[in-house]
């Protein structure tokens, strides 16, 4: 089985990874120039230490299977001797996930993020075999993705301990905002649990989660490694005072979702990544001031204040 480059013991996909947004021009094409100059920033000046390629912040329902393999070779190119880099490969088909993944793994994934069937809304067993299958397609190891409010019906406890059974399925990234069904499964099993929503990592943390798989880290990321080795270090009291100061961040987050909230937000600090693709607009007026006075609060340097008003 493949073995991440920042995998440690207890953190098989390593500790501080961005859900990293896809990079358009003008015209609203991928461009990968950006996307390896994009990746470059946020592993050696932001603090991650993994990327996740093609997930919901990547704008993966509107980007083809082919764009998709484009993105990650240039990624895994530019940063993938130094972090770990997660495909994600997840969709409400099996045999399609199963294509992605193995398409991952011939384009140097060094993991997969599968989320959870949406749409279909599929019962316990089908989850479990959806998952299972999926795992079983590649080498690489699995982060199943539990996100309820996205796809509807969440991975039970039971289920998860059912999965937890797989060589390859390792971790979890948790969007399901339950704290005790996670300290169940991390209580019983070896999986290791990575927040998946922001305002939540660090009481994540109090309960035993290795990590982040983070929206906010485009811009924070060195916050976020800085809150982790502060709790790890005993620390609680530092952790909190990392937390509380990036309060406004997770707000501007809530308010204006993910991707637009990012591209935003890295414009701002002068990394320009394109507009999202429909059906997600460009940022409101409203929105792009809102964004700027809450990272401003949060003792951001806005490198190019205006430019996220073209």
């Amino acid at each position: 089985m493949t073995v991440c480059p920042t995998a440690s013991p207890g953190r098989p996909f390593g500790r501080v990874l961005t859900a990293m947004v896809t990079p358009f021009d003008e015209d609203g094409k991928l461009d990968l120039t950006l996307a390896q100059e994009l990746a470059t920033y946020l592993v050696d000046s932001v603090g991650n230490d993994g990327l996740v390629v093609n997930g919901t912040t990547g704008e993966s329902p509107t980007t083809s299977d082919h764009e998709k393999q484009q993105l990650l070779r240039a990624v895994v190119e530019a940063v993938g001797d130094r972090a770990t880099v997660v495909a994600g490969v997840g969709t409400n088909n099996t045999e399609h996930s199963v294509e992605l993944a193995r398409a991952a793994e011939h384009a140097g994934a060094h993991g997969l993020l599968v989320v959870t069937p949406y749409y279909s809304r599929p019962p316990q067993e089908g989850l479990f075999q959806h998952f299972w299958t999926v795992a079983d397609a590649t080498e690489l190891p699995v982060m199943l993705y539990d996100i309820p409010p996205r796809s509807i019906v969440p991975i039970q406890v039971d289920t998860l301990k059912r999965l937890a059974e797989h060589p390859r399925i390792q971790a979890v990234k948790d969007s399901k905002h339950d704290l005790l069904a996670g300290s169940e499964v991390l209580a019983s099993t070896d999986l290791a649990y990575y927040s998946g929503e922001d305002p939540l990592n660090l009481p994540w943390l109090s309960v035993g989660a290795v990590g982040f798989v983070s929206v906010i880290g485009h811009v924070v990321g060195d916050r976020l490694r800085k809150m982790l080795d502060a709790y790890e270090a005993g620390d609680v009291a530092g952790a909190r005072e990392v937390h509380n100061g990036l309060l406004p961040v997770y707000r501007s987050m809530n308010f204006v979702g993910g991707v637009i909230f990012s591209k935003t937000a890295l414009r701002l600090c002068g990394y320009e990544t394109g507009q999202p693709r429909l059906p997600l607009p460009a940022a409101t007026e409203e929105q792009v001031r809102l964004i700027t006075s809450d990272l401003w609060d949060a003792g951001l340097v806005l490198v190019n204040p205006d430019a996220a008003q073209r």
